[in-house]
């Protein structure tokens, strides 16, 4: 008996020690995860406080990257917080959602179509190889502080080569780690305290995978992607009448620490962020179709999916510029966006491929621009979604480019028909296409006059979005729901 009190007790002060001796941190997660871990690793975590969705959690380091060996395999799937009563307000927080939205048309057809034929692939790749060559960009190596700092440097030369010194280049630096965020500027000249932002993590690896981390596709691709887009605008000399900002997150890959002191930081100044893109992982194709919209209701905006899905129809259903698209789902803390979402914004997540169908290589040493077939043809089709992004949210200083009055389109639901005019227009549309709430389109008719009816038998009641197409390609959309 003595003997076994003392086994007890040695093994006791080994969990006591182990514990001691791991580095904890405060943390946000979703519930389910924290149950799990909680129950198969009690002795690493501690439930703080649990809102409907969202659970604040004291953790480990070696326990949080078990989050790595469930479902969610490409984000942290969870969010750092700087302290205790940071990681409870956080997990309670209802932010105020930014509920004054976008009117999202697509009229800026001449200089989006001269924008998107000018992306160039080597550029891409020659980025690429450069974030590869760091070895490693993982927030605490010296590898990836430089890094950060040459991607600072990089976006500067871009605007100084362009001729633009009212861009402005600024390192966003954070009180956790010496690697900057790294933000850049084009202000707006009608709207600049409205703001659209295309973002992505400039780290790579993760606690198991410091030293070695190439990161070409995660995030590599991104930053490059993010790179190209900014380089065609200011080629073009791009004058927003709202300001886009381009962001390159540190520390993405432990827990979003970046992109969250970034998104806060905005909430608490009341910024009037628009929309948000965020880029991460661009250049592997593992589906069927070239982009997975992310649709997960709590950490997307379906407003802003839609929008995309706008884009997408309009400049790139077919020709040169074709880009196929489907959706998936990546779960809480999967990428940057979600740090935006938290705090009330609209945010987008394109994603490379369908969750699980990704690139296999990323998180290892094989995450090597070599190991995508040395092409970057995917991240081409990016680059040409976050052109049109921001040009038709933030729009431009020129005139719109549509010699089509603006329409004033109105809709209304009658016996199961959508009845519909859009006066000041004359002629036939080219089509209408009808969308669910994740986006799918689940209707499309074409050749139909300015005014007139379309049945909407065989859909379930719920919120849909009607994309109306006229002959000169300009895009109406109009939301409704059917009950």
């Amino acid at each position: 008996m003595k003997q076994l009190k003392l086994s007890l007790l040695i093994a006791s002060m080994a969990s006591c020690v182990y514990a001691q001796n791991q580095n904890w941190f405060y943390a946000t997660t979703a519930n389910q995860s924290a149950q799990e871990l909680a129950e198969n690793y009690p002795d690493q975590i501690q439930i703080l406080d649990a809102s409907e969705t969202v659970s604040a959690v004291y953790m480990t380091e070696e326990v949080a990257m078990k989050l790595k060996e469930s479902d969610n395999l490409h984000g942290p799937a969870y969010i750092f917080r700087k302290d205790k009563t940071a990681a409870i307000n956080a997990a309670n927080a209802q932010p105020q959602m930014n509920l004054n939205v976008l009117d999202f048309t697509i009229d800026q057809d001449s200089f989006v179509n001269l924008c998107i034929g000018q992306v160039n692939e080597q550029n891409i790749e020659n980025t690429i190889l450069e974030m590869e060559a760091y070895g490693t960009r993982f927030t605490t190596k010296p590898s990836g502080v430089q890094a950060s700092y040459d991607i600072k440097d990089k976006w500067q030369n871009i605007a100084t080569t362009a001729g633009r010194s009212d861009v402005t280049v600024e390192a966003f630096d954070h009180s956790f780690t010496n690697q900057i965020s790294v933000i850049l500027t084009i202000p707006g000249s009608m709207y600049p305290d409205e703001y659209v932002i295309l973002g992505g993590h400039l780290d790579s690896g993760d606690y198991w995978l410091q030293n070695y981390a190439p990161g070409a596709d995660d995030n590599g691709s991104g930053i490059a992607t993010l790179t190209e887009t900014l380089r065609v605008l200011l080629a073009n000399n791009f004058h927003p009448l709202r300001t886009v900002q381009f962001m390159a997150y540190a520390a993405e890959e432990i827990g979003l620490y970046g992109s969250a002191d970034i998104a806060e930081s905005y909430y608490y100044a009341d910024k009037d962020v628009k929309a948000v893109l965020q880029l991460d992982m661009t250049n592997y194709k593992g589906s069927s179709y070239d982009i997975a919209i992310i649709s997960d209701a709590e950490y997307t905006s379906n407003d802003l999916n839609l929008y995309l899905v706008d884009l997408l129809e309009h400049y790139n259903s077919a020709g040169e510029h074709k880009i196929t698209y489907g959706f998936s789902n990546c779960g809480y803390g999967c990428s940057d966006h979600v740090s935006w979402t938290e705090n009330g914004y609209m945010a987008s997540f394109p994603f490379e491929a369908a969750m699980n169908q990704d690139n296999p290589n990323i998180h290892t040493t094989n995450d090597t621009y070599a190991a995508m077939g040395s092409t970057a043809v995917h991240s081409v089709k990016f680059a040409k979604l976050a052109l049109e992004f921001a040009i038709e949210t933030a729009k431009t200083n020129t005139m719109k480019t549509s010699e089509v009055n603006e329409a004033n389109l109105m809709v209304t639901v009658k016996n199961r028909e959508l009845i519909y005019n859009l006066s000041g227009q004359t002629g036939a549309l080219s089509s209408i296409s009808i969308f669910d709430g994740s986006g799918r389109k689940m209707i499309q008719d074409s050749k139909l006059s300015a005014t007139g009816s379309l049945s909407l038998n065989g859909l379930a009641n719920g919120l849909y979005i009607a994309v109306f197409k006229d002959q000169n390609g300009k895009v109406f959309s109009k939301k409704f729901l059917l009950k």
